[in-house]
């Protein structure tokens, strides 16, 4: 895996005569491996509509998805790793965008939410949730690869009879 190189395509036309006043759509496609093609766009709150799209992804969600992706996939397996059985896992995760500098914006917080259903008769030690969640960030791909802070506020863990 080290090494391997990830690729997307992103395609944007214009449309109309309006580019040089800035009265264009900031609407786009994202195009992966697989065939797999995602609407995107400017954030609405950025750029105001009619130039973005609200039913696109922005890439503020896009970042904010992939940091909360890549911490649910490393807790999980580091869970099973130590003999846990995850029955759900949800995050209601939020990015907070800031001015950093005149003219800069950037996210300068992500605050991630799990909310975890165990598939086990008692909840888990908390402190080994912590270490889990703690692991997970560390070993986060995308955690390692950006600057700004990543909280993790896991929510109560949730219980599920064993099957």
């Amino acid at each position: 895996m080290a090494g391997h190189i990830h690729t997307a395509e992103i395609v944007w036309t214009c449309e109309g005569e309006n580019f040089a006043k800035g009265r264009y759509s900031r609407g786009h496609v994202w195009r992966f491996d697989g065939g797999v093609e995602v609407p995107a766009s400017a954030s609405p709150a950025v750029v105001p509509q009619p130039y973005s799209l609200v039913d696109a992804v922005d890439p503020e969600e896009a970042f904010l998805a992939a940091v909360s992706s890549c911490h649910m996939m490393t807790f999980l397996d580091l869970a099973r790793r130590d003999g846990f059985v995850i029955a759900a896992y949800s995050d209601k995760a939020e990015a907070m965008l800031e001015r950093i500098a005149p003219g800069r914006m950037g996210i300068t917080k992500v605050t991630l939410r799990p909310a975890i259903t165990f598939r086990a008769e008692a909840e888990p030690d908390e402190a080994k949730l912590s270490e889990l969640h703690h692991l997970a960030h560390e070993m986060c791909f995308i955690a390692n690869s950006v600057r700004c802070d990543i909280v993790v506020e896991a929510e109560p863990v949730r219980l599920v009879a064993p099957e």
